[in-house]
């Protein structure tokens, strides 16, 4: 009995397939056709993606979890999206890196991601248009901003259009599971500080040395069997690496969040996220009256960064994150007067919250 209700359990799974495959090409062909009706025009949609991805997690009735579906989802509209053009995405390399997974979370992984030697080579090549956007690291829930990415958004003309949020695994990696003690252990400043507790308990007098990426930890580890690189999944898979100890960092919820950067501009969904840059006059209060505009407006602030601004001794910039976009009143209500007391003011891109 048993056997035979296997059976149609089978039989039924292989018909859905047909029908999923179906739909599937379905949905291909009218992406293929608003291709053709766009005419060369610009085919990603930040916000139509966060519309789909936040109407399958609503409608989802189980029992696969509201992620799990909208991950599917993601890839499928990756791949109807390559058939119009592969987009090209640039990331701090090597490849292996937290932002190519970053990249590849947002875009899927029909969009080819083009690994570039720092943030600002990756900055240009989306500048020149040699590449259409450009993944980069702002801020770790652990370690705080990222001041590269923070600087080059107050000169780049490149608009903010979508973000990012990835939780982050450090593993203590190793080019075999049989090594004796590690005489050096690499990774990332970032994710040394990051494991730092853990390193203190159990290589304590192991020597640390930052490198350039935790890539480039992992492919020095898979050169050298007497050292150890923290790194993350993706690095221990592209170099062939044994994990000898995983989820070493210290913080449970270590979390990084990226910004995706563009030529575009956003409209809203109605769950949106404005980034601007601003300075304070120099006088008493100055601070206090960038603030002051957007609470009276009632409008949420969800980050308050200040920066050197490199222009002079003493001198600084503050990043604003707030909810909502420039086109609702509240939020426009805000910038005006925020352009009318501050010394500069510049709105580095208003684009949906991360849905996954």
């Amino acid at each position: 009995m048993s056997d035979e209700l296997l059976k149609q359990h089978r039989h039924a799974i292989d018909d859905i397939d047909a029908q999923v495959l179906e739909l599937l090409n379905q949905r291909a062909g009218h992406a293929r056709a608003i291709g053709e009706i766009k005419g060369g025009g610009i085919i990603y949609r930040p916000e139509r993606e966060a519309e789909v991805l936040r109407r399958v997690k609503e409608r989802n009735p189980g029992p696969l979890p509201g992620e799990s579906v909208a991950r599917l989802f993601r890839e499928i509209m990756s791949e109807c999206l390559a058939l119009e053009k592969p987009l090209s995405i640039a990331f701090l390399g090597p490849e292996g890196t937290f932002t190519q997974a970053a990249a590849v979370k947002h875009f899927g992984h029909a969009a080819h991601t083009i690994a570039c030697a720092s943030i600002d080579e990756a900055f240009r090549a989306v500048e020149s248009r040699t590449c259409d956007y450009v993944v980069a690291p702002v801020e770790n829930s652990t370690e705080g901003a990222v001041g590269r990415t923070l600087d080059l958004m107050v000169s780049s003309p490149l608009k903010v259009c979508g973000e990012v949020i990835l939780r982050i695994h450090h593993h203590l990696l190793r080019q075999r599971a049989d090594a004796p003690p590690p005489r050096k252990v690499y990774s990332h400043a970032q994710s040394l500080a990051q494991c730092h507790e853990w390193l203190n308990r159990h290589l304590p007098d192991v020597e640390r040395v930052s490198v350039a990426s935790n890539a480039e930890a992992a492919r020095l580890a898979s050169e050298d069997d007497t050292v150890a690189a923290i790194a993350g999944e993706a690095a221990a898979e592209r170099f062939q690496l044994v994990r000898i100890a995983g989820s070493i960092e210290d913080e449970p919820n270590n979390t990084t969040r990226f910004l995706v950067l563009g030529h575009q501009e956003c409209v809203p969904t109605g769950h949106d996220k404005t980034s601007i840059v601003c300075s304070a006059q120099n006088r008493p209060g100055a601070v206090h009256s960038l603030l002051a505009p957007i609470a009276q407006a009632g409008v949420s602030m969800t980050k308050f960064e200040s920066r050197p601004s490199r222009t002079g001794l003493w001198e600084y910039v503050f990043f604003i994150d707030m909810e909502g976009h420039p086109d609702d009143s509240h939020v426009t209500a805000a910038l005006n007067e925020l352009r009318r007391c501050a010394a500069f003011v510049k709105v580095l891109g208003a684009y949906p919250t991360a849905v996954l």
